[in-house]
Order: C-alpha cells, then sequence, then structure tokens
C-alpha cells in the first residue's frame, strides 16, 4: 500500500491534516480529517511502522473540528482499519452504501 499517493489523494479531496498533540491516536501518526455532516467528521489515521503501514478510518463526532488529535471523540460511528487492498474495497463499499 502506497502511503504517499493515499496522502496525496486526501489533500484534493479537502482532507485538512490535524495536530495531533493529545493522547486519542498513536503519537507520531498522520491524521486528517473532513467534516462530511455537522460535527460528524471521516478521518484518515495513518500509522507508519518499520515493518508495516496501517490505516486507520473513523467516521466520528467530536464537538468541533479544533478538538479532533486533542479529545477523545465523543461517539465513533464506524472503525476500519485499513491494512491490505481488499480493506479499502469494503470501506469503499460502506461508503457507496451509506450514500443511499
Amino acid at each position: 500500500m502506497d502511503c504517499q499517493k493515499i496522502i496525496k489523494t486526501l489533500k484534493h479531496k479537502d482532507f485538512i491534516k490535524v495536530s495531533n498533540n493529545g493522547k486519542c491516536f498513536e503519537d507520531g501518526a498522520a491524521v486528517y480529517a473532513k467534516e462530511i455532516k455537522d460535527n460528524i467528521f471521516l478521518l484518515f489515521i495513518i500509522l507508519k511502522d518499520i515493518d508495516i503501514e496501517n490505516i486507520q478510518a473513523l467516521i466520528a463526532h467530536f464537538d468541533c473540528f479544533n478538538s479532533i488529535g486533542l479529545k477523545e471523540p465523543e461517539q465513533i460511528m464506524f472503525y476500519l482499519s485499513i491494512k491490505d487492498k481488499d480493506d479499502l474495497h469494503y470501506f469503499e463499499q460502506y461508503l457507496k452504501a451509506s450514500n443511499n
């Protein structure tokens, strides 16, 4: 999985890189967020380990955009750990189903 390619795609889809200064996400994780509904955010958390690249996708409710990366979400509505292409396929199918 090419994380640099995924990061470029996120930036083109209006995701904003969020400062990860709290204890909600792992140290060193890159966090990208986009508001999809009032205070409901789609987040991608990219964890870089020596051996693997792991991406986590969340749909979560935060009290405001500025609390992402500082506070725990008020509610997590969807969580997926993406470690291979099949996981990306399942996430894509979930997003299509949630639009209907």
